[in-house]
């Protein structure tokens, strides 16, 4: 009797405790995006910030005597107010579901976390040579540009962020220099003009920032944001390098333009509630373009919040510019591709670091690597190799040299062989120097083919090609195989290049395969720029070596050199909108490289497509003079929406700011007046036409005539075929009419240029044809 007694108390406790856990796991307190309709604020509440505490406290619990709880204020992390209209809150699902019942609110969004992607540039991109002195010389009107750089803060002593000769901060900027550890109001200049930290959405996902470990402010204890805001706008820096390497003069694709640093990523992410409201208040703060070098993978229009907020700054005027993401070079990896972002993949230059594996056969593989240290192998001896991988194409934790695989006695002075993946490139070399070993070579697998990265390794190390590493590990299969490292400076005249990097992210853009992703790439390996001062430019914590420069590669490289280029476009043209200056950088971009042939992908050394390459590689001084321009305004943004199969509901995200509706003047997608052109026909569709309208912003009369690529799979009709312009700002219209002739499996490419003599406006061509699901 006294054992049934036991086991119905065991079974009654149980049972209670099981109720009380489900009680508690709905309201478990999450962060979520709440976006709210500001026209719906009831005249009984003096401001908004006040009506939206009240809808949050309205859904809260209530004491037992009926009262609310009085946390509304804890709960309550950031108030948007200007790109974004709501509140970030921590709230339980429960919550959640009354909330979205409430008048006024138009959606919520869950957090997500981000990630970031990550001086030879100006004279490549051609804004260091003689001839371009006069059109792109320092002026006032460049002083009045101001970046926003969203990142992990900035380095402010860094020579890249001198202020020397520059005027005072414009009238227009609202911006403030927030203080925290390691950064004071002296900090900020005329160049570092605001710099502000976003943290709180951080704090409630991951816990207290550890101040003793990582700098509550906006001082850069990671290196990314100062590197990515010296690539934007760093002052002229002569004599800039790497422990010797890339020596020469840096500077800033916009050297006369301001720095607005607003850190929202820390040693755990990025996080959207943070980054939302880092978008909002440096629109409010007066920004002219906004240099966002991180991702956090693709959602529709209607639930990414960072896109949301970069339509509010596009309504603004502000240029926003994004890194695809490193998720090449398999399809279908673009992040950021909504169509008022400018989605940067990234691309080579002609600059590279050599460094040579001679094997005991006498035989010589070039790679690259940044490695200068007092460890140096004789070139006179050679050194047992080994590879502790099998010679099938399976990865395995000791080829790929993870922390703690490998064994000293198997290693020690030996170079070893590393498969690269799963942990950083640099790290590994340390696994192998810890181990005792004397040397690494890091072999590419096919996922990065060709290219190569070069790092500021720990110990000598060279980095070499896929097929070269395949060969390398066959030869040390055998019986005593041996090899030494050279190192062998810096080499310019790199041919062919620029080259799409591999690493790029690649389209097509599966949201909507008419806006044709990304939009352009431009230079983001092995790229030279300003660097933190508290950490080594290996960026392990065992280095202790410190640097003003650093060498990174990235699309969070080439997303900067597009700001830039845009802070400059803007300083000329003032009243050029987002869209122009996006239009600009697109039709003038080059498809071919330095050898006259067409751009390559690094990954195959095949051509590639505009799903690697967008429009092409950025040519600014073309830029500059574009000739016509395709011009899109947030109305025409909206109309693209109307088109996305959204409801009334979702449509609203985008439309209550300025009351928005849809007047259905977009047949479908692609007539969006994008400067890349992208059909697709349906399954049962033989016929296509487009519609495109082209502004003259050169020469008052002028006259254009068409040409057209052709293609297997389609005949391509343009009418008008001339467009003739009496006037400068004078708009005219044309339509592309694409007919079937037989279906293509693949996509198809090519190219619409209007041509005037002195202008080549040329528009990538997409053609797709859709099979049956």
């Amino acid at each position: 009797m006294a054992g049934i007694l036991v086991k119905c108390l065991f079974f009654f406790v149980s049972l209670c405790l099981a109720i009380n856990l489900a009680k508690c796991i709905p309201n478990t307190k999450k962060t979520y995006i709440i976006q709210i309709d500001k026209w719906a604020k009831p005249d009984v509440f003096i401001d908004h910030v006040k009506w939206y505490s009240s809808l949050v406290k309205s859904v809260l619990p209530s004491t037992p005597e009926g009262e609310k709880t009085g946390d509304e204020e804890e709960r309550i992390l950031y108030s948007y107010q200007t790109a974004f209209h709501g509140v970030a809150a921590q709230l339980s699902e429960e919550e959640v579901k009354k909330l979205q019942e409430r008048n006024g609110v138009l959606a919520v969004f869950p957090e997500i976390k981000y990630q970031l992607h990550t001086t030879r540039s100006p004279l490549f991109l051609g804004l260091d040579r003689e001839d371009s002195s006069k059109l792109w010389a320092d002026r006032l009107s460049d002083h009045n540009v101001i970046v926003g750089v969203l990142d992990t803060g900035i380095w402010p002593e860094s020579p890249s962020f001198n202020d020397t000769g520059m005027t005072s901060v414009p009238a227009h900027w609202k911006g403030v220099c927030e203080t925290g550890r390691g950064f004071e109001k002296h900090h900020c200049s005329k160049k570092i003009v605001g710099a502000r930290v976003f943290f709180r959405g951080y704090e409630a996902a991951s816990g207290k920032i550890n101040e003793r470990g990582e700098f509550k402010s906006a001082r850069d204890q990671d290196g990314h944001g100062t590197h990515t805001a010296g690539t934007v706008a760093g002052s002229v820096v002569r004599g800039a390098n790497l422990l010797g390497y890339a020596y020469g003069t840096a500077r800033g694709m916009a050297p006369g333009a301001r720095v607005a640093a607003y850190k929202v990523c820390w040693v755990g992410g990025c996080f959207s509630s943070d980054i939302l409201s880092a978008v909002d208040q440096a629109v409010a703060d007066g920004v002219n373009v906004l240099s966002i070098s991180l991702g956090g993978g693709v959602s529709s229009y209607n639930r990414d919040s960072l896109s949301i907020a970069a339509f509010g700054a596009m309504e603004k005027g502000v240029f926003v510019s994004c890194s695809a993401g490193n998720g090449g070079p398999d399809p279908i990896s673009l992040t950021n591709v909504s169509p008022w972002i400018t989605t940067v993949g990234a691309s080579t230059m002609d600059r590279d670091f050599p460094a040579t594996v001679k094997l005991g056969t006498g035989k010589i593989v070039t790679g690259a690597s940044l490695y200068k240290g007092r460890m140096n192998l004789s070139t006179q001896k050679q050194f047992p190799l080994i590879y502790l991988g099998s010679n099938s194409s399976s990865l395995m934790p000791s080829s790929l040299c993870l922390d703690g695989t490998l064994d000293k006695a198997s290693v020690a002075g030996k170079i070893v062989i590393c498969d690269r993946g799963i942990s950083p490139r640099v790290q590994k070399g340390q696994v192998v120097k810890e181990a005792g070993g004397v040397g690494m070579i890091l072999t590419n697998t096919a996922a990065n083919g060709e290219e190569l990265v070069a790092d500021c390794h720990l110990l000598p190390a060279v980095a070499v090609g896929e097929r070269e590493g395949r060969a390398i590990k066959r030869y040390a299969s055998g019986r005593n195989a041996t090899a030494t490292l050279r190192f062998l400076g810096t080499k310019l005249g790199i041919r062919p290049s620029p080259v799409v990097a591999a690493f790029s992210s690649r389209g097509p853009n599966f949201l909507t395969l008419e806006i044709l992703k990304p939009d352009m790439v431009a230079p983001g390996v092995n790229i030279l720029a300003g660097w933190t001062g508290a950490l080594g430019p290996s960026s392990l914590p065992i280095d202790q070596r410190r640097t003003n420069f650093n060498i990174l590669s990235g699309t969070s490289m080439s997303c900067p050199h597009v700001s830039g280029i845009a802070a400059l476009l803007k300083a000329r043209h003032p009243d050029w909108s987002p869209a122009a200056i996006k239009s600009a950088l697109m039709t003038t971009a080059y498809v071919h490289d330095n050898t006259y042939k067409s751009l390559k992908d690094a990954s195959s050394l095949t051509p590639s497509t505009p799903y690697d390459h967008g429009a092409g590689h950025i040519n600014p001084m073309k830029a500059v003079d574009p000739g016509l321009i395709y011009d899109i305004g947030a109305q025409d943004y909206f109309e693209f929406l109307c088109t996305q199969e959204l409801s009334p509901s979702q449509l609203m995200v985008f439309g209550k700011f300025s009351n928005r509706t849809c007047h259905h003047s977009l047949a479908n997608p692609g007539d969006l007046n994008y400067p890349a052109i992208s059909a697709v026909f349906p399954e049962k569709v033989s016929v296509l036409t487009l519609h495109r309208t082209v502004t003259n912003v050169g020469s008052p009369i002028s006259n254009y005539h068409v040409v057209v690529s052709s293609f297997k799979g389609a005949v391509v009709k343009v009418e008008p075929a001339q467009l003739n312009f009496t006037s400068k700002n004078q708009k005219l219209s044309y339509k592309v009419t694409f007919k079937t002739i037989s279906r293509q499996k693949a996509p198809e490419f090519g190219s619409l240029i209007w041509k005037d003599g002195t202008h080549k406006v040329r528009s990538p061509i997409a053609i797709t044809w859709l099979a049956s699901p």
